[in-house]
């Protein structure tokens, strides 16, 4: 059972001619994620977010969610007896326990999440609220990509991309090394929900404090938002190549924190909007 496609029957009109249909469409979903957090006996547990996303990759989504939004920054401060069960999915509440000598900024919880499968958090008015907690891009200025490459992104993706095949209403984020060989992909009804459990795999699997494998490209298959460049960044992401337009603010984030921003990729053509120096033309 595929519980991240639904089928339903359709009247479908074209060329002046109604059928009746099967059809296949993208689930969507809420996903309550909330912290238990605290010393023996003062354990807390704190509803952080709720998400609308289509189910799978739950856990992935909901650490994802945290580190990018500063609230955690180590696989080390989870209990570790959850994270056998980190692959069990489909559950509309997540909870996420922190180890009890983990000190969570409260303040980074007062405020309520409510992230839509289109917009993802919204309302951040500063740049400045992610400066201050972002690790900052680790790789180096050595990292060059071929535009050869970059060009390809998008056909290597759809290729992958196996919800997208059958619904059309997804988004994808993916990450390729500088010969252009798939990584990872996640895919979501919510681009931001897509990225977030792209770097919540990368974030269960890591050992310190470098999340993302160096050397590596993301490729967004919608448009750039600001909010996509904020989990980039805490992420430590240098290179990000978007199908679709970038924000301004998505730009300006871009600037602040090194990263190289590519847009409207697609056609055998791409814009760079920032730091074009790590593309070898």
């Amino acid at each position: 059972m595929n519980h991240s496609i639904n089928e339903i029957q359709i009247h479908n009109y074209k060329d002046g001619i109604l059928t009746t249909t099967d059809d296949l469409i993208a689930v969507e979903e809420p996903l309550e994620i909330k912290l238990i957090h605290g010393i023996t006996n003062e354990r807390q547990l704190m509803n952080v977010s709720i998400t609308m996303r289509t189910p799978g990759n739950d856990y992935e989504l909901a650490v994802g969610f945290l580190f990018t939004e500063g609230i955690i920054t180590s696989i080390d401060q989870l209990k570790s007896d959850q994270l056998a069960s980190r692959h069990l999915d489909f559950q509309n509440t997540i909870n996420i326990e922190c180890n009890q000598d983990v000190v969570i900024d409260k303040s980074l919880l007062q405020r309520n999440f409510y992230t839509t499968s289109a917009c993802g958090v919204c309302g951040k008015s500063s740049i400045d609220a992610i400066y201050t907690i972002a690790p900052g891009i680790s790789s180096k200025e050595n990292f060059i990509v071929s535009k050869d490459i970059i060009i390809q992104l998008p056909e290597l993706l759809s290729t992958q991309q196996n919800i997208f095949k059958h619904t059309g209403g997804i988004h994808a984020a993916a990450l390729f090394n500088k010969e252009g060989l798939l990584l990872e992909m996640r895919e979501d009804v919510g681009r931001h929900n897509a990225l977030d459990k792209l770097i919540g795999n990368y974030f269960l699997k890591s050992s310190d404090k470098k999340i993302i494998p160096d050397n590596s490209v993301l490729l967004l298959s919608g448009r750039a938002s600001f909010e996509l460049l904020q989990k980039s960044a805490m992420a430590g992401i240098s290179i990000i190549c978007a199908v679709g337009a970038p924000s301004s603010l998505a730009v300006e984030t871009a600037i602040k924190f090194d990263i190289t921003l590519v847009g409207f990729l697609k056609n055998n053509r791409f814009n760079v909007y920032s730091n074009p120096q790590r593309i070898q033309w």
